[in-house]
Formats: C-alpha cells, structure tokens, sequence
C-alpha cells in the first residue's frame, strides 16, 4: 500500500500576516558522514529540511506562536529603557522608593531603606533629590511605604545590574504576559490562534502594557498574575491548579493592598466555580488556605510596617492609612471615572490604542453568549474598574496614563480577543488601531531620547500628528468645559449603540438541556 500524506490543518484563522497553516510530511535524515567534520554548519541540523520543518510547525502551535509573541513584545518594550520619566530624573514618585527596597533586599537582606536614603543610593536612577515618603519609625528606620513584591521580584537584577537590568527584567514579565495571553485566548476562550496572536500583538506593543513593561511599579507583575488566575480557573481546576490559583490571588496584594479587591473577585468565581461543580471540599479547602494567606499579610504588615497596610509608614498619611483614598473624597465627581478611565483624551486607555473602545461591544457579546468562563472576565474587571473609579485618589496622577486599570487589561484584551474570533469585522480595526498606538509609542520614546519630551511630565503634548488629531475627538476630564461634556454624552451613545447591535447580533446561547 503506498504511504500517504496527512493534509495540512488550519488552526490559525485569517489576521492578516499571521502564522499561517500547519501541517507533517516526510522527515528528512541526515547522511551519518554529515554529521560531523568542517561541512558539518553547511549540511547539519541549521539546513536540515526537516529540522526547519520541525521547528516552523512548532512556531505554529499555542506554544510557539505565543513565545513569538513574547519575544517580539519584551524586546519592544526594552527600547524605552533608557528614556526618562522627567527632565530631570530617568525614575519619578514611587520607582525609586521600589528600587532603593531592591537594592536593600539585596544587599542587606531586609526592607529598611534609611541607608540607601544616607548614602544617595538613588543617584544613578534619580539624579535629583528624593522627596520624602517614609516617616522614622519607632526603631530608628525608614521603610518605603509600598508593598514589598516588586522589590523582591527586582532585587538581584537590581543588585547585578542596576537600574537598567531591573527595567529589562520587567520588559521580560511584559513578554511574558503577552505569551499567556496568546495562550489563554486560544485555548481557554477558543481564539483561532491567528487571532489570538494578532489581538495580543497589537495590545501588547501599544501603551500603557508596553509602557509599564519599563517603568517601575507592580502594575504589570500584577496584571500577570490576574492572567495566570484566569488561565488556571478556566482550565481543569485539578488540585494542583487550584494551588497555582491560589498563589497567583495570593501575589496580588503582596504587589500592592490595591488589587484586593480584584483577588476577592477571582476568590468569589473560584468559589462558585467549584460549588457548582459539588466540589464543597475543594471549595472550602481554598477559602480556609487564602484565609491563612490573607492572615499572614496582616500580621506580616503590622510587623514590618506598623499597621495593617504599608502606608502606615508613609509621610503622607499622617491622618490614618484610609487617607491613601483622600482625606474627603468626593464619590460622586470621582463616577465621571467610569468613562474618563476610557475615553479621556490624555488618560484614557482608547487616547492611545483605540482598540479598546472595542471591548465594550466585545463585553456585551460576552454578555449575551456566555460562554465557558466568562466570569472569570467580568468579575475582576469590574471589580478593578469599580478600584480605579471610586478608590483610587485620582485618575490623573504623576504617572502614564491608565495605571489604575493595567491589572485588569488582560480582562479587556482576552474579551476583545474572544470576540475577534467570531467577527471578522473587527480585525482589520485591531491591526489599523495597533499600528497607531505602536507609532505613538516609539514616536513618543524617539522624542524622550532626544530630550525633547519625556514619559511622564509632557507625554501628551507630543508631535505625533495621529495622536494631536484624534485627541480632539475625546473629551477632556482635567479642565472639562461644555464642549467636552457634548463629546462624552456622543461616545456614549455611540458606545451603548455599538453594544446594543452587537448583542442583538450575536446569537443567543444554546439551552442547556437536562435529563
């Protein structure tokens, strides 16, 4: 019987320019005499046919296309190493406070900072004076008032190669990142893995991930581990996942008591989750162990830092650690946020990668369709978004703009990406829109590096003619006057319109049929 040949699958669907079909032939060997000698570079493993087949078939699976991703996305960001976040300073607010706790960490072992404060070890990364943020605790030392994980996760780039290699090492958790949620979105949401990776791609070149991807703060470690958390909660929920849940929930408010309320979230699907499922030991056993975790964090927090969180050794809360939210916080002016964190023309994610926009079609599709983990969107997004509104002090801050919603952007990305693979439509404006935000980007670090803007004091008043134009199409939500006002009430029409078509459009799920 004569051999066949197994036809070439396509797994990958139809983004312009990605990975394209995946398919077995026939291997190839190498003569035994090639394998060795002075031709062997000419005739062995890098010009083997089948070498070559092997490793392109490998490029086209989740696994491979993903580590593209995340190659091509940690080197991206890498360019911005060396750009400044003012004139003055290469790090501003709280990055240096992060990397002097590296530094000690490092050398010292501990979290006291007042002698890398007596020394000036900030010189290299802040070249002007520090201004103050700790208090002297009863014990004669300074603890910076940030929770200790970037620290740790910083510490021996930080001690082997300065500043600079701990900015390389977050670009790598930035690649990271990038990689899982090409995985997630294929495999977890049913992404065809084309789509996958051109979604990803263009969020991940584009700010504020990339942007985060070399500025020091948890924002980016914390949006990895909310993507490992959905990643394991919608796969197979075997033990051993359940713990790799619990430790990424648990990494969340080590990385800043911020994102608790996002781990509470992920805490509450996990839990109904596996009530659903009957699993009552499974479940019980997750809450009493994140229970002890969270245990720990109080009693770690009032040993290190005096109080229940860290900014009990802050110079700035000298009214009691609730004032980080603002000593009277006007609630109902701070739920203009609910659309400023999107829309605003400086701080708002769409300013800069106009995709974004789509996740709220994508969220209502969601919505309507339902499908297999769902939640595990929706949930901590909410709850991150409710953060970023109402919690956080501002919105507009000494900082790139979306900070307080980084650590559910992977939520918006992994939902736009779901919603891709099932409207075409919506690919072509994800690529037009990823070329603008990735120009925007290396536009702005190109004017940084010839020291005619920087990252955080002037970033918006770059001469990017794309971004100078489309600016004027968002409203302002610093110095708000009635035009502005007239142009978010048209996006949110537009927005509510875009949501309702898509949703009708969208089929209902099919029922669920019952023995």
């Amino acid at each position: 019987m004569p051999a066949t040949r197994r036809a070439p699958t396509r797994g990958n669907g139809d983004w312009p320019g990605a990975l394209g079909a995946t398919g077995t032939g026939p291997r190839t060997a190498l003569p035994r005499e090639t394998l060795g000698g002075p031709h062997c570079l000419e005739t062995g493993a890098l010009t083997d046919p089948g070498g070559r087949r092997r490793l392109t078939s490998w490029l086209r699976t989740p696994a491979g296309a993903a580590t593209v991703v995340g190659v091509i996305v940690a080197a991206w960001g890498m360019i911005a190493i060396p750009a400044r976040a003012t004139y003055g300073t290469l790090t501003t607010a709280d990055e240096p406070q992060y990397l002097l706790t590296a530094i000690s960490l490092f050398e010292d072992g501990d979290l006291h900072i007042d002698d890398e404060l007596a020394e000036a070890r900030f010189v290299p990364f802040h070249e002007l004076d520090l201004p103050v943020q700790t208090e002297v605790l009863d014990n004669g030392h300074q603890v910076s008032p940030h929770d200790p994980l970037l620290p740790a996760i910083l510490a021996v780039p930080m001690g082997l190669g300065g500043w600079a290699a701990a900015k390389a090492t977050l670009a790598v958790l930035g690649g990271a990142l990038s990689a899982l949620l090409v995985w997630t979105a294929h495999r977890r949401f049913a992404a065809p893995l084309g789509v996958a990776v051109g979604t990803v791609l263009a969020f991940g070149v584009t700010a504020p991930l990339v942007a985060y991807a070399t500025q020091v703060y948890p924002e980016l470690p914390a949006a990895l581990a909310v993507t490992a958390a959905i990643a394991v909660l919608t796969g197979g929920r075997r033990c051993a996942a359940l713990v790799g849940f619990g430790l990424a929930v648990t990494a969340l408010p080590w990385l800043g008591v911020k994102y608790a309320p996002v781990a509470l979230a992920l805490v509450v699907v996990a839990v109904a989750t596996l009530l659903g499922e009957r699993r009552l030991r499974a479940a019980v056993s997750l809450v009493v162990l994140l229970g002890l975790a969270g245990a720990a964090y109080l009693g770690a927090h009032r040993l290190l830092y005096g109080g229940w969180t860290v900014y009990a050794t802050g110079d700035h809360f000298s009214g009691g650690e609730l004032t980080v939210m603002g000593t009277e916080p006007d609630y109902l002016g701070r739920t203009q946020r609910l659309g400023g964190l999107l829309l605003d023309r400086a701080f708002g994610l769409a300013a800069w990668m106009p995709a974004y926009l789509l996740a709220v079609p994508a969220l209502a599709v969601l919505a309507r369709r339902r499908p297999a983990g769902w939640w595990t969107l929706v949930a901590p997004l909410a709850a991150g978004w409710a953060t970023a509104t109402w919690v956080a002090l501002t919105m507009h801050g000494w900082w790139w703009p979306g900070r307080q919603v980084v650590v559910v952007a992977p939520c918006l990305v992994l939902a736009v990406a779901w919603w891709a693979g099932q409207a075409r439509a919506t690919r072509g404006f994800i690529a037009v829109a990823g070329a603008f935000g990735a120009l925007a980007w290396v536009w702005l670090v190109a004017e940084v590096l010839d020291r005619r803007r920087t990252l955080i004091f002037d970033f918006e008043f770059t001469a990017y003619p794309l971004y100078r134009a489309w600016r004027l199409l968002l409203p302002d939500h610093r110095h708000p006057d009635a035009g502005d006002w007239v142009l978010q009430a048209a996006w949110f029409a537009a927005l509510a319109a875009a949501a309702l078509l898509a949703f009708r459009r969208s089929p209902r799920p099919a029922p669920v049929r019952r023995p």
